[in-house]
């Protein structure tokens, strides 16, 4: 059970308990959902199914929180931000590591072989700085609570590292900001192309923007998820002789949330010279990307199969610049002969 308290331990102080399963529960899941805000957030971090024995230090991505909580990415992101700015939580959404500093004030171990038991559990969290600067934070406060605990937390972790880096712990805004930079540098306020490869005789004009730069002229319409699961499966398919991003460690990659963008585009953005959009549902959306797919594993140079360049991956090909020159044939056979 987890902590629900966030106030400065007194010696008077109370405190309320609650179930991790209560998360779980079907009548509670059967409740109206809590609305996207960072107070919700805030329990849910500190109480929910991804909380393990360490107090405050846990693996959990991005996209899978926010799917667990039934919020939409960029409204996760939101609230996460609000905690994040008021110390109350640290990540490295790369390595998926969570960090809550204040929680072992509030779950301190009941005895020294609790200690000795987060072991086999923090073997489990990713190797990252935050994991490193975490660690050296429990040291102090359990050193601070006796010689038993401490010799116990010696034991079990060695003594203590080197300080961590000082560049650990980028946040959603910080990788964004990242990704961002890598697309301009590539050309990223280049249009998207307005069709799939092949698409004789020729594609229509393209649109005037991107979806949700002020540009486009597309409709106001409900965007369904990206399919991530079914559109690993259709690359797999049409290329499997490139790197296959695993499952769950996509979802919560730089390169998901490109294909995400990718993906609202496409259902977005509408042909200047039939005001329709390229995709009109989910369906459509994967037979384009199926079409689109297929046309890198036809590539020589994409597939890697003329030995030429071999640093193509599904992540490479989200990137919006990359993405609009597959699409405008710039790596057909033809082209990169």
């Amino acid at each position: 059970m987890a902590d629900v308290s966030d106030v400065k331990p007194r010696a008077s102080g109370r405190y309320r308990k609650v179930e991790v399963r209560t998360w779980g529960d079907e009548k509670f899941r059967a409740l109206s959902p809590m609305p996207a805000c960072a107070q919700g957030l805030w329990l849910y971090l500190i109480t929910g199914p991804h909380t393990g024995p360490i107090p405050g230090l846990f693996r959990a991505g991005r996209a899978a929180m926010a799917e667990d909580l039934d919020w939409e990415q960029e409204a996760f992101d939101k609230a996460f931000r609000e905690v994040f700015a008021q110390g109350m939580v640290k990540a490295d959404f790369k390595a998926r590591v969570m960090w809550v500093p204040k929680a072992i004030k509030h779950n301190r171990p009941e005895s020294p072989n609790v200690v000795k038991s987060w072991a086999a559990e923090f073997d489990l969290i990713p190797e990252c700085d935050l994991k490193r600067e975490a660690l050296e934070s429990l040291r102090a406060s359990i050193h601070a609570l006796g010689e038993s605990f401490a010799k116990a937390f010696d034991e079990s972790f060695g003594k203590p590292s080197a300080k961590p880096s000082p560049k650990a712990m980028p946040n959603q805004e910080q990788e964004q900001e990242q990704e961002q930079e890598q697309e301009e540098d590539q050309g990223a306020n280049a249009p998207l192309p307005p069709a799939p490869p092949p698409a004789p005789p020729g594609p229509p004009a393209p649109p005037a923007g991107l979806f949700g730069e002020g540009e486009n002229d597309a409709p106001a319409v409900d965007v369904p998820p990206c399919p991530h699961a079914k559109l690993l499966a259709l690359f797999a398919k049409a290329v499997p002789e490139l790197p296959q991003p695993r499952r769950e460690m996509w979802e919560d990659s730089a390169g998901a949330e490109a294909m995400r963008q990718r993906w609202k585009w496409l259902l977005t953005a509408v042909r200047s010279n039939t005001g329709e959009r390229y995709a009109a549902n989910a369906a459509e959306g994967l037979d384009w990307f199926k079409r689109f797919f297929d046309a890198v594993g036809e590539s020589d140079f994409l597939s890697g199969r003329n030995g030429k360049w071999k640093r193509c991956d599904l992540g490479w090909l989200m990137k919006r610049e990359n993405f609009r020159k597959v699409v405008e044939g710039h790596y057909t056979n033809k082209e990169t002969a």
